[in-house]
């Protein structure tokens, strides 16, 4: 990949149309953070140069070269450098489909699998998952499959679980989850946190600590992050920018932009446009960080906003797993 100019950013975030369920993204961030968020899916990570520090709800770990990051799907998560240098890194995310579809053909983990660490040392699967991208830029689909096949089975073989048993429902599990399910079907037009607790027959305070031991960030993150997953099914399927940003409830384009590029880690005009040619080899795709902040969007989005597509709320179903529990460095709260 070739080098940008100014900070020395760039990213990659694409589709191989040959892997279906499988997302990767490939870049190396120096200033650029991730705020507290969380996917649909797995994250898989291989940092190949510098340090990556990844924040959970107990503690910040830090991740180097021959390491591997392993999230399950909903584990509210920041990210950013662990050193001056910043950190480059080869992500795989695979849906929740895809591992379970590993998982039940190789018999390595019964029930529904999870990985029972968020990060481990393994410079072989490390090295695995550098070649899975290396195969899909190539085109090259028969070793892309073979590859991401192999990596997940040696890293359920070697870091897998099964899904601990949900514990029965508290009284404030039941107003986070109603809360959310509130928040799902209006995502342009929120209520207040006051309004919203009022119509759960709850209070604020109440509210808010549960919503975040629930999930793990606060129900106004929690908004954005959703916003942000249903702008990206958007995207996919052609809706303009502009149009996204003003259905989901954003002021604007740029404001649009700001959310998307700090937790997808490309700006959303690139993010679509590798998924209108998903073969594209041109290294401008590679998009430098000072791009995202300085590009002006003079236009504000008013009036009418277009309806959501059929089942945006949907999407945002998923199963949610608690962060596992390693040492760490110092404490991170929610």
């Amino acid at each position: 990949m070739a080098r940008t100019a100014g900070k020395g950013e760039w990213a990659r975030h694409w589709r191989y149309d040959r892997l279906p369920g499988l997302d990767l993204l490939r870049a190396r961030y120096v200033r650029h953070t991730f705020p507290r968020h969380s996917h649909d899916g797995f994250v898989i990570g291989a940092v190949t140069r510098g340090v990556e520090a990844v924040g959970l709800a107990d503690g910040t770990l830090h991740a180097g070269p021959g390491s591997v990051v392993l999230l399950n799907p909903e584990v509210a998560h920041t990210a950013r450098a662990g050193g001056p240098d910043g950190w480059a890194y080869a992500t795989l995310y695979p849906s929740a489909d895809v591992v379970a579809e590993i998982a039940a053909e190789t018999g390595t983990v019964r029930g529904t699998a999870v990985f029972g660490e968020p990060i481990v040392t393994d410079p072989g699967a490390s090295q695995m998952i550098n070649e899975v991208h290396r195969a899909a830029e190539q085109g090259n689909a028969l070793a892309a499959d073979s590859l991401l096949r192999v990596v997940l089975a040696r890293l359920l073989r070697a870091h897998g679980a099964s899904l601990a048993a949900r514990p029965r429902r508290s009284a404030g599990s039941t107003a986070a989850s109603r809360a959310r399910e509130v928040l799902e079907e209006r995502l342009a037009d929120p209520p207040s946190l006051e309004a919203l607790a009022a119509e759960l027959g709850t209070s604020p305070f109440a509210l808010l600590r549960a919503f975040r031991d629930a999930y793990g960030m606060p129900p106004h993150t929690w908004l954005t992050n959703a916003r942000v997953r249903v702008a990206r099914r958007l995207l996919e399927a052609g809706t303009a920018p502009a149009d996204a940003a003003v259905a989901l409830g954003f002021t604007d384009q740029p404001h649009l932009n700001r959310h998307f590029t700090r937790i997808v880690g490309v700006p959303p005009g690139a993010y679509q446009r590798e998924r209108k040619n998903v073969q594209e080899q041109d290294s401008s795709l590679l998009v430098p960080c000072e791009a995202w902040q300085t590009r002006q969007h003079p236009q504000t989005y008013v009036g009418q906003r277009p309806p959501l597509p059929t089942g945006s709320a949907q999407v945002l179903q998923a199963s949610r797993t608690p962060p596992s529990s390693v040492t760490r460095s110092g404490s991170e709260s929610p």
